[in-house]
């Protein structure tokens, strides 16, 4: 397929990251999820207790009396999903095979919600069936489609190298006839393709979003979990004025995780910078590709080679949730007169 491109060289645009604050009477408090998310609060595990009673066997006041879970393990953290999943967005009998990722709701939700302000027309985040997204690498979770569906109505493909992830989504969507319709899994033949394959000739898409590989091995995952659950059980010990327990069970992947999911060659930038190539090839496409960047080094080689494929506009949109930022990169081949009409045409929101 010969490289798609808009003509237009000159208007070229690179947003600064969107830091949101929330300015109270006394204090300015940084804000750390989206002001639509349904997380914002925190948990509610007495509610989510009622909905998923297997949810108790992991819930247990924290130091300070207030109800958590002990979020270093992965069946503690997988339960909590199902019933937030369950409680919040209606999703029936949510499961992942041993050993896979499992994503905290309120992150990837943030994520959703980031990039519908950034389909947004007057103001208006769009929703319904009108809008097509594409999840590369959905995962056996399916976490994107599914919270997509469900916040916005969207129409979503779904796409994995995984055919064990690709029939877990489906058992998922079998528990819920009403995701059927729209959601439309996709397994990706070819491991070094990441759109070629899934998106078709006549084909449009509003907006594609990723998650991609963080790691560069396995070996890299492991020290990463290792050192995670390490800092978790230091600030437990610190909080009980212990000294930190060294688990056997250390170096286990937090929060599960296959290769796919965790770890590729060349790890996250080489993974990003393989998908903005390739988007080139599907500029006329898609309306917005888009992706989160976990490490802030990579978005500068980012940058760099979006210059070089002539892309039209560029934004980074920063997400903070808790201690951790991650950004949202987003691009577009597209000028901004195309991209009214694509609006237009296709939100019929103008």
């Amino acid at each position: 397929m010969k490289n798609s491109k808009t003509g237009n060289k000159t208007n070229k645009q690179t947003s600064a990251p969107a830091k949101v604050t929330t300015k109270g009477a006394a204090h300015t408090q940084v804000k750390t999820l989206h002001p639509r998310n349904k997380h914002n609060q925190g948990y509610d595990f007495e509610g989510l207790i009622k909905k998923c009673p297997k949810l108790s066997h992991f819930v247990r006041p924290n130091p300070y009396g207030n109800l958590s879970i002990d979020f270093s393990d992965p069946e503690a953290v997988k339960s909590l999903n199902a019933a937030i999943l369950l409680t919040d967005y209606h999703i029936e009998q949510w499961d992942i095979p041993a050993g896979f990722l499992c994503p905290p709701v309120p992150g990837r939700v943030d994520y959703l919600h980031y990039i519908a302000d950034l389909l947004a027309v007057n103001g208006k985040a769009p929703k319904g069936t009108k809008i097509r997204a594409l999840d590369i690498g959905t995962g056996a979770n399916g976490i994107y489609p599914l919270l997509g569906v469900k916040s916005y109505g969207w129409q979503f493909v779904a796409s994995d190298i995984d055919p064990v992830s690709i029939a877990n989504v489906a058992e998922i969507i079998n528990h819920n006839p009403d995701l059927a319709s729209k959601i439309d899994l996709r397994e990706q033949a070819n491991p070094q393709a990441i759109f070629s394959g899934i998106i078709g000739d006549n084909e449009r898409f509003d907006i594609t979003l990723c998650n991609p590989p963080f790691h560069r091995s396995l070996a890299e995952a492991s020290q990463g979990s290792a050192k995670k659950n390490a800092n978790l059980a230091a600030n437990r010990a610190k909080k009980h004025s212990q000294k930190p327990a060294v688990s056997s069970s250390s170096a286990a992947l937090n929060f599960g995780g296959q290769k796919a999911e965790l770890w590729c060659e060349g790890g996250e930038q080489q993974f990003l910078a393989n998908m903005i190539k390739e988007s080139q090839q599907f500029g006329q496409h898609c309306l917005w590709f888009s992706s989160l960047v976990s490490k802030s080094e990579n978005l500068k080689p980012c940058y760099q080679l979006l210059k070089q494929l002539n892309t039209d506009n560029v934004q980074t949109i920063e997400m903070k949730q808790g201690n951790k930022i991650t950004r949202v990169l987003a691009w577009s081949y597209l000028p901004e007169a195309a991209r009214k009409q694509w609006a237009k045409l296709r939100h019929n929101a103008i």
